[in-house]
């Protein structure tokens, strides 16, 4: 099967890096010498296997994201390791936008387990609206920390049952909800029958039979010029034409269909197409691809290729945003967005609502703070061909980006 992209997201010390570095350890990815690195005051510390900054060893917390592979017989795996705490919410939101599934951890110490009515953290909640809007195609609730509890089988019934009552709610399609222990290993590789009241897969055997998210290959043709390479003399090309490289975002290209170029409107028939290693070949979406056109058409690095006719740039977009940035978003401010390799200014015309994460309801809104996500209209200054993130992940999403200190401001999704 091909290698499964996950990440653990959740509130503060839920013990997602304490999982990952039970399901290393567990699965044998882990050397004796890296174990012996990890060792507190005589006591394995797992969730140093993932904590790596110095940052993160003082204050016991993740900042970063942080990136870990292992394998099992069979299936390859590639971790990412988000933090819980709010103020780096743009760094779970990095990893969750190529992500094929999410682990969302529940404290099950944090909560009032005894009551079966109980309210969710509002981090829990954060993260799992953020991993459905990102469209990430798996989401498992894992319930952490019930070896810690009086009654694990009553705490495991009571919070599964808000979990589910939240997930649909917001509309979010839930694959599993597991009980495990991290610290232990309970239900973590090797399953538990019974423990729980549980009697599924374990969390590790569950991950093994999850799907990829597979490439837009039913889509027009789409692909973003990364770069230029001028006037080759190769072998491979014809004529010493210029090569733009890329990656195909939708669809796919081969010799002899017509292209539209963004944003000039020029148009070209592809001449030849190259894959990554320089081998003529046709190129799907989601693999890199050199295309050499049969004329010479001045495109540029953030220049689009098209699929002619199929697509129309606007420079007006309905989008819901979810804000990153410490500075709170208003109307009437002017950002970078990027779009593929393209760089333009969009302005903020109107927020529309915002999401109350704790009760779904849209907000009338003249702002949205730090990690709030909401509904705005943007202005472009150039036109630029987008198709709703629903239906499109490379076309339907952008990236907004601070004018004067460049820092990324917000994960826009095209509606």
């Amino acid at each position: 099967m091909d290698a499964l992209k996950f990440i653990t997201c959740g509130s503060v010390d839920d013990g997602k890096s304490t999982l990952i570095g039970r399901l290393l350890v567990d699965s044998k990815a882990v050397l004796a010498d890296q174990l012996a690195g990890v060792q507190r005051s005589g006591e394995t510390d797992l969730a140093l296997l993932t904590d790596g900054l110095s940052a993160e060893r003082e204050q016991g917390i993740t900042i970063d994201v942080a990136y870990r592979y292992f394998a099992t017989p069979g299936r390859k795996f590639i971790i990412g390791d988000a933090p819980g705490h709010e103020q780096y919410t743009r760094n779970m939101v990095t990893a969750a936008s190529s992500a094929d599934a999410a682990v969302v951890l529940v404290d099950a110490t944090k909560l009032d387990w005894k009551n079966p009515g109980l309210e969710l953290l509002p981090q829990t909640r954060r993260h799992s609206l953020l991993v459905n809007l990102l469209r990430v195609r798996s989401i498992v609730f894992t319930v952490n920390k019930l070896d810690a509890v009086e009654d694990p089988a009553a705490a495991f019934n009571n919070i599964s049952g808000a979990l589910q009552a939240f997930a649909s709610a917001a509309g979010i399609a839930v694959r599993a909800i597991v009980p495990i222990s991290a610290l232990k290993g309970h239900n973590v590789v090797e399953a538990e029958p019974g423990w729980c009241g549980y009697d599924g897969l374990s969390l590790l055997q569950l991950l093994e039979q999850l799907p990829v998210t597979g490439a837009e290959t039913e889509e027009a043709f789409s692909f973003p010029v990364q770069w230029v390479e001028k006037f080759s003399s190769s072998a491979e090309t014809k004529q010493g034409r210029r090569v733009f490289w890329g990656r195909v975002a939708t669809g796919a290209v081969r010799p002899g269909q017509q292209i539209t170029v963004l944003p000039s409107g020029q148009t070209a028939t592809v001449a030849q197409v190259l894959d990554h290693a320089r081998v003529p070949k046709d190129v799907a979406a989601g693999h890199s691809a050199g295309i050499v056109l049969d004329r010479e058409v001045d495109v540029s690095r953030g220049d689009w290729l098209l699929a002619p006719g199929v697509f129309e740039p606007s420079r007006e977009i309905s989008a819901t945003i979810a804000w990153m940035d410490d500075e709170p978003l208003v109307a009437g401010r002017t950002y970078f967005a990027l779009h593929g390799h393209r760089w333009v200014k969009a302005k903020v015309k109107r927020i529309v609502h915002k999401l109350d994460i704790n009760t779904l309801a849209e907000q009338d809104a003249d702002h949205l703070e730090p990690n709030s996500i909401g509904h705005v209209e943007l202005a472009l200054q150039e036109p630029l061909a987008t198709l709703p993130y629903a239906r499109s992940r490379m076309l339907g999403s952008m990236v907004l980006v601070d004018t004067a200190s460049h820092k990324t401001a917000g994960a826009v999704l095209v509606r």
